[in-house]
């Protein structure tokens, strides 16, 4: 055997967003969602499921799998692989639509159902040791949860040090797959879980077709050219005495608090030939704010 990058946009939907393949789906779920026995995952409706042709041209920073449950609950999944300017916004702003859209105008709000976001990240962003966060809206001073239906989890694998003796829950086998399986030649002999079996399966190179594995490598190759354009850009506006020192750390994903170092990266970047899809995920510009420059 011989395994995929799962972070791979391609491989990611083809894993998590497979409507044929829901299984994977929801044992990840369940791995990751605290609900009670009775309300756990037991079918999804993947409302935009893996299409290889609507793949080949897309985005490689942001992938992200969206599902409803039998019970009308609804689960995005995202995988990041870069910090960009307001990351958090983003995210409450998209998941905020996927509550709000839900109804339209005139419909009473008992008809709302629980939003559960899931990001899965390789970078840090909270300070806490764990890799595995949860987000509420609680009581600062009681801890209560009087607001509810909205939640954010995230999985950040840059905190995920752990090796496969030391497995414990369903949601380290499955971090682990998504962080090491690239690395791996076997299905690891701790896995008992059906879906993530499904997963390992799914994520065999043997198992992929020829034009699956062609679009697979066509967004490695582009990742990694994109990163190789954004280090450039950085090292010859460095050589030029251009980049200031409060901004060279922006390919890294760290965040810039001035909007005039954030627009001189994004000249940076175009100068230099990077996709505006890119930049709009590194900057936070939108796509008229770049075409400006």
């Amino acid at each position: 055997m011989r395994f995929v990058d799962i972070t791979n946009d391609i491989a990611f939907r083809k894993i998590f967003g497979n409507d044929n393949k829901k299984k994977t789906l929801i044992s990840f779920l369940n791995a990751i969602i605290s609900l009670p026995d009775n309300e756990t995952v037991k079918d999804v409706e993947i409302t935009n499921p893996y299409q290889l042709g609507k793949l080949s041209g897309g985005k490689s920073t942001i992938v992200d799998v969206k599902a409803k449950d039998s019970k009308g609950n609804i689960f995005i999944v995202e995988m990041q692989i870069a910090e960009f300017h307001f990351f958090q916004k983003r995210i409450l702003y998209y998941t905020s639509q996927s509550y709000v859209g839900q109804i339209d105008k005139g419909i009473g709000y008992e008809k709302l159902k629980p939003v559960y976001f899931i990001g899965i990240l390789e970078f840090e962003i909270g300070q806490g040791t764990n890799y595995i966060s949860k987000h509420k809206v609680l009581d600062v001073e009681t801890k209560e949860q009087v607001i509810q239906d909205v939640e954010f989890n995230f999985i950040e694998l840059p905190k995920f040090n752990k090796t496969i003796e030391e497995l414990e829950t369903n949601i380290d086998q499955w971090t682990y797959f998504i962080k090491n399986a690239e690395n791996l030649d076997v299905i690891p002999e701790n896995v008992a879980d059906e879906g993530l079996k499904e997963a390992y399966l799914e994520a065999d190179k043997h198992n992929w077709t020829k034009l699956e594995m062609e679009d697979y490598e066509r967004v490695s190759i582009k990742e990694r050219d994109d990163i190789g354009r954004m280090e450039f850009a950085v090292e010859k506006a460095e050589i030029r005495g251009e980049l200031r020192g409060e901004i060279k750390g922006e390919i890294k994903g760290k965040r810039v608090g001035k909007m005039e170092a954030i627009i001189e990266v994004a000249k940076l970047m175009k100068q230099n030939g990077v996709l505006s899809e890119i930049i709009i995920a590194s900057t936070g510009l939108s796509n008229a704010e770049i075409e400006k420059l």
